[in-house]
């Protein structure tokens, strides 16, 4: 008997190692600190501040401010997988991005009469997406905002590594470091090569009025991918504005200051 017991305890301890293994544990993840959403009330005018890929409103956050200083209404959405912790973004989708976007738009438009998208990288593709899925939209802001990036492109055909290193925090600013993830999964690295090539289609048919600004310098998204909107929007209110002393996270860099003077002057402008 004495011999049985630590066969049955190692018998059951197989079969509970072998149920973890076929019904995963769902995990549970906490917000990062400054990741979180943000809403500033204001006036009709409602202005939808978008982070980029892996990053989070930190980024945006500054730019949401200083909107908010000048009487607009501002939300910057936490999108899906954001914010948290690689793991979890792993489990979402484009889809889930763009719900997060359409959320957000739609949670101003109960508010406001008078709707700007505007949008740092992948939050720049969210906000062609958004003008062209509500062609109401009063005017967007595009920040280094990503088409096509040939170095994601050429791992959408790899297995592995699950997760590969980080892409966040090219800032020319010293001292300056952008909140986000330390690794990008793999699939989620496939899921914004759709969701571009998806958007990029859509272009030709967006004519809201249009503002965008590109880095001169960026390591992450070519610059060439502003130019390609730029000359594809059928905007006939567009402008094209280079940035000289700043790489990818513009918002958190040392032309912060202009792109805020400039997107409020574009939102006044068009109100």
């Amino acid at each position: 008997m004495e011999d049985f017991i630590p066969l049955l305890r190692n018998q059951i301890e197989d079969e509970i190692l072998t149920v973890r293994r076929l019904v995963p544990v769902e995990e549970t993840y906490t917000v990062m600190k400054e990741a979180e959403p943000f809403y500033f009330p204001g006036n009709e005018i409602g202005v939808l501040v978008q982070h980029g890929f892996t990053g989070t409103t930190h980024s945006v956050r500054e730019l949401g401010q200083y909107l908010a200083a000048c009487g607009f209404t501002v939300y910057g959405p936490r999108l899906k997988g954001h914010g948290t912790h690689y793991k979890e973004m792993e489990t979402t989708s484009y889809q889930d991005w763009v719900a997060s976007a359409e959320a957000g738009y739609m949670m101003l438009q109960e508010k406001c009469s008078q709707i700007f998208v505007v949008g740092l990288s992948m939050g720049g593709t969210l906000a062609l997406h958004l003008a062209h899925r509500y062609p109401e939209t009063k005017g967007m802001v595009l920040i280094n905002a990503a088409l096509e990036i040939p170095d994601m492109e050429q791992v959408t055909d790899w297995e592995e590594p699950r997760f590969l290193e980080a892409i966040g925090s090219d800032i020319k600013a010293d001292g300056v470091q952008e909140l986000s993830y330390e690794k990008v999964p793999l699939q989620s690295f496939k899921e914004i090569v759709k969701l571009m090539a998806l958007t990029k289609e859509k272009v030709p048919a967006v004519s809201c009025p249009a503002k965008i600004l590109v880095s001169k310098e960026d390591h992450v998204v070519p610059p060439s991918n502003s130019q390609f909107i730029y000359d594809d929007l059928s905007s006939s209110d567009k402008k094209l504005i280079e940035l000289e002393d700043s790489y990818h996270v513009a918002t958190l860099d040392n032309d912060k200051d202009r792109i805020q003077r400039e997107t409020e002057e574009f939102i006044r402008r068009l109100t």
